[in-house]
């Protein structure tokens, strides 16, 4: 079942029990500006902003179905959607319809958003003079709200990627989970950019000229707003190239450490080849005077020194003759 929500600028709140959605118009007849949030819409809901609200087909099943950020303006109504966060644990976005008749806006969503409640507050406290403006003002602070709701979650993004910059570049230590936490961001950073970039279009849409889809009295907040909208698109775009450059750093140091893990085994594994063929020969003449044979010449070559004195030639052999060959540079340097 859907939930509904009507906000009055002459009475404030109005209580759930006091109105019927059909009955929605007149109830805010004589309350100048109002704004009617619906969470969840149903059936009912479609019911009734097709035929007693006479909003565009084609506009009520972008509610109800996958809808594309857009602004438009139709015959009696104007109609927009755009991205902005949702409430869950997960960071992620979901389209917000918005339709604006006369002095009703109406909001239809399928989750929680924490902008409308800021939008919900501003309404609240909004003054003659900005209400006198019409029911673009209020169009401006919703969308308002929207942008202003990012701000402190990129502020919060920026001091993330600080701070794993400054871990990438650490020498000291070694942090656990830093390629994941990188990936994440600029996972979060898509996700913000799919909000931002859909505030910054509906923006410049609405301050075509030709379109004619607000007042010339409002022009000058929505500026204000298409500017912030800018702004939120470079520090997206910006926090996010940071990312890729902070995951870049990481994957090159930690190329950098395994060549370096890698000379460190081919060191190894020379060193021990070359105490392995040195010792063959070795293994080899100790293995023939070795023998219990009484026919070996061992008077011949010099008994055990002699055969002692073999093996250190046959040894300093093989050094000179892995010197030349330039494999014992290593160990010089």
């Amino acid at each position: 079942m859907a939930e509904l929500r009507l906000q009055t600028a002459a009475s404030g709140l109005i209580e759930r029990e006091s109105y019927q959605l059909n009955g929605v118009s007149e109830t805010v007849q004589d309350e100048g500006l109002a704004w009617l949030d619906i969470l969840r819409p149903d059936d009912e809901v479609r019911q009734f902003l097709l035929e007693r609200m006479d909003f565009d087909e084609l506009a009520v099943e972008d509610v109800f179905g996958p809808a594309d950020t857009t602004a438009q303006k139709f015959k009696n109504h104007r109609f927009i959607v755009i991205n902005a966060r949702d409430a869950d644990n997960q960071l992620d976005t979901e389209p917000v319809a918005i339709f604006i008749k006369e002095n009703l806006i109406i909001t239809v969503r399928h989750y929680e958003i924490p902008a409308l409640k800021k939008f919900r507050h501003r309404f609240k406290k909004a003054d003659e003079e900005d209400l006198a403006l019409g029911i673009d003002f209020l169009l401006y602070e919703l969308l308002d709200s929207i942008a202003d709701d990012w701000t402190p979650i990129l502020n919060s993004y920026s001091r993330q990627l600080d701070q794993l910059e400054f871990q990438v570049f650490d020498p000291s230590k070694r942090y656990d989970n830093v390629l994941e936490s990188i990936h994440d961001l600029k996972r979060y950073l898509r996700e913000a950019s799919k909000s931002i970039e859909s505030l910054n279009t509906v923006t410049m849409r609405l301050l075509k000229p030709n379109e004619r889809l607000i007042g010339s009295g409002a022009e000058r907040y929505f500026s204000d707003l298409h500017q912030l909208s800018v702004a939120l698109v470079k520090r997206a775009k910006n926090y996010s190239s940071g990312a890729t450059s902070a995951r870049d750093s990481y994957l090159s140091n930690t190329s950098m450490q395994l060549a370096e893990s890698n000379a460190q085994l081919t060191e190894v594994m020379t060193t021990l080849t070359i105490i392995g063929a040195i010792m063959l020969p070795l293994t080899l003449i100790a293995g023939i005077f070795g023998m219990n044979n009484e026919d070996l010449p061992l008077d011949q070559v010099g008994g055990f020194w002699g055969i002692i004195t073999i093996m250190v030639i046959f040894a300093c052999s093989m050094l000179t003759f892995f010197w030349r060959r330039g494999w014992l540079k290593t160990y010089e340097e």
